[in-house]
């Protein structure tokens, strides 16, 4: 446990960022190793499936995920205020309900795979090694879920060491995996997939296993495990916005996707091994908004509301920061890095190359949206970021590139619709952020 309501506001947000931003930055890796490996051992066709399968992943688990930001708010506001009776009542809930959501996606995600890539106007050459990784990486559900579901447990008590271990082992046993499955047995995507759907699940049994050990009020008891319909309900409506949020963002990427996808294999190639280097530009602004939503709700739940704003000013600062030198070393860097996927295939490259020269240089866009989101969370105001997002990000994105691309039928016009939507969202939450007072609102509160 980490009590982020003593000490030094700086050191306590860095030493919680830092292990999320290692975890991630592993994630990150092995995810980029099942591209390369695939690409380089497999093909073009293969590299496109697995490479684009970001947008629609997100869809399907985003939901999810989104919900659990309501348990982690109130865990940490619990815990902040010295209520350990609410935090235990709150653990217990959330991983029963996870329990439940892991086999609904599972169930879903199987199913209704082949219907959304068909509406992804996925190439047809693409089309059956897409169907065949989605499958096989749908069947770890319900380990993406608990795993998700026990990390932000830790997380929310302020302890994010615990999951960068699970996810260290994790990533090891992926890529050793992803060796023996794709280059030594040949099983192609479907090996890729296999790799992935057996770390999590190691890694979700792993932090399962741990939180029935802790000592604190997070301690899971197996025979205690339900639904209090009541912590549900409070859980639900603090998450709910935000797994709405990530699901119709998801659409939204997914219709990007599909856009990008009638360009053809080569495009898809080149633009998803480009989201895949996108990834590190999200690690210092996941990680950070991370920190900042914990850091918040704790020291809300413990009534240091001067403390909250210093605190979401620091993070704000340094995820901005370096979210900025990592989009500029990515802008020179493009046509280096994008060659580890497939050295050979020029035009691939150009593709990626051209999308990180139209987005990188606005990543701290990126990165204020999404700390400003974090901190109105960690507040318990989940439905400004969701409001503000899906407006957007949603409409005004889908809107934009339905009508730009048919006046301007190249794939520059979609690049621009990313700083574009970053733009207005950085917009409009700087404008709430420093009119709606928010912190204000919880003195009053308490008062």
């Amino acid at each position: 446990m980490n009590n982020m309501t003593e000490g030094r506001i700086s050191k306590n947000i860095i030493m919680f960022a830092l292990p999320v931003f290692l975890g991630q930055l592993l994630q990150q890796l092995y995810n980029i190793m099942d591209s390369i490996i695939v690409g380089q051992f497999v093909g073009r066709e293969a590299l496109a499936a697995v490479s684009s399968s970001g947008s629609l992943i997100f869809l399907m688990v985003g939901f999810i995920q989104g919900l659990f930001i309501g348990a982690g708010v109130i865990i940490g506001k619990s815990f902040g205020a010295g209520d350990l009776k609410r935090v235990h009542i709150a653990v217990h809930t959330a991983v029963a309900f996870a329990f439940i959501a892991g086999i609904v996606l599972t169930v879903v995600g199987v199913t209704v795979t082949p219907t959304l890539l068909e509406l992804m106007k996925t190439a047809p050459k693409v089309m059956p090694s897409s169907v065949a990784y989605f499958r096989v990486y749908f069947l770890g559900g319900l380990g993406i879920i608990m795993y998700n579901c026990c990390c932000g447990i830790f997380q929310a008590m302020g302890d994010s060491k615990r999951p960068l271990y699970y996810l260290m082992i994790s990533a090891a046993t992926n890529i050793i995996l992803d060796l023996l499955f794709v280059i030594v047995w040949g099983l192609g995507v479907k090996g890729a997939a296999t790799a992935t759907v057996i770390s999590q699940f190691l890694a979700a049994i792993l932090a399962f296993g741990k939180l029935t050990l802790v000592d604190g009020p997070h301690r899971l008891e197996i025979t205690k495990i339900r639904i209090h319909a009541d912590t549900l309900k409070q859980e639900l409506g603090l998450g709910l916005p935000t797994g709405v949020q990530n699901s119709v963002i998801g659409l939204a990427n997914v219709i990007v996707q599909s856009n990008i996808n009638a360009f053809g294999e080569i495009a898809m190639a080149g633009c998803g091994s480009y989201f895949k280097l996108e990834g590190f530009a999200f690690l210092p602004i996941t990680s950070f908004s991370a920190a900042l939503t914990n850091f918040i709700s704790q020291n809300l739940g413990a009534k240091e509301y001067d403390r909250a704003k210093k605190g979401a000013r620091f993070g704000i600062l340094m995820s901005i920061s370096l979210a900025e030198l990592i989009g500029v070393l990515f802008f020179f860097m493009s046509p280096i890095l994008l060659k580890l996927f497939s050295k050979d295939d020029v035009e691939a490259i150009a593709y990626g190359v051209t999308q990180a020269h139209t987005e990188t240089l606005f990543y701290f866009l990126l990165a204020l949206s999404h700390c400003m989101a974090g901190i109105l969370r960690g507040a318990g105001k989940t439905r400004v970021p969701m409001f503000v997002m899906l407006a957007c990000w949603c409409l005004i994105r889908i809107t934009y590139i339905t009508v730009a691309v048919r006046l301007f039928p190249v794939i520059n016009t979609i690049f621009i619709a990313y700083p574009l939507t970053w733009t207005l969202s950085s917009i409009l939450f700087t404008v709430y952020y420093f009119k709606a007072d928010w912190i204000h609102a919880f003195e009053l509160k308490e008062a």
